[in-house]
């Protein structure tokens, strides 16, 4: 015979997963466009317009807080992030701390490492190529970013560029649809992935800081920041 913890079990279960759904959705609004920054995320119009309970989109809404594209605010509620310009600027000056010491490291680096550049750069290429959603070419197109940082072999320092990353994946997204230059981005990181190859190190590291002075430009301008 099942006991009420059981029960309440399987209500639990069914909420995460209505709670998931609600936040897959929501993503795909912020990153497809149809959210855009600073747009109030209204807990009685979204339960209304998806057809779920408020304490539902309460729960997604929390999630989205905690990935960065939703930020809350005592008395005013929960907005889809709005990018700040210095965030901006700070995040492209860590990158390339993060990321030039990566590249640096190329030639000391494992084939385990430098496999999962070239794997991140596969993997990125064919989503542009196929056609892929918004999100999923951010995450693609950051994972690679990220990849270049795993060349250091430190799990400290790949966890900060993870951190930096969710912190910007908003404001790129916004750009990437903008601009629709992904495949342009596909041909700059291939690009920098050849000059590796070859062993141009210093060519590397000197392209890498000025792909990531212009995706800094990139951003403020396409956001009008």
């Amino acid at each position: 015979m099942t006991g009420p913890v059981g029960r309440f079990d399987s209500l639990r279960l069914d909420l995460s997963s209505t709670v998931d759904r609600v936040a897959d959705e929501l993503r795909r609004a912020v990153f497809d466009g149809e959210l855009e920054s600073g747009t109030p995320l209204r807990e009685v119009a979204l339960a209304s317009s998806l057809g779920v309970s408020r304490p539902t989109v309460r729960e997604a809404l929390t999630v989205l807080v905690a990935e960065g594209l939703a930020t809350r605010e005592p008395n005013r509620g929960v907005s889809v992030t709005s990018p700040d310009p210095d965030s901006v600027r700070d995040i492209c000056r860590a990158r390339l701390v993060l990321e030039g010491s990566g590249v640096r490291r190329w030639p000391d680096a494992g084939d385990r490492l430098r496999d999962d550049v070239r794997t991140s750069l596969v993997h990125y290429t064919r989503a542009v190529h196929a056609g892929a959603s918004y999100q999923e070419l951010n995450e693609r197109h950051l994972a690679f970013h990220v990849s270049l940082v795993g060349l250091t072999d430190s799990p400290r320092l790949v966890a900060m560029a993870e951190s930096l990353m969710v912190e910007l994946k908003l404001a790129l997204a916004q750009v990437d649809r903008i601009r629709r230059n992904a495949h342009d981005q596909a041909d700059s990181h291939t690009a920098l992935v050849m000059l590796l190859e070859r062993g141009d190190v210093d060519g590397a590291s000197v392209f890498l800081a000025r792909h990531l002075a212009d995706a800094e430009t990139s951003i403020l301008e396409a956001l009008g920041l």
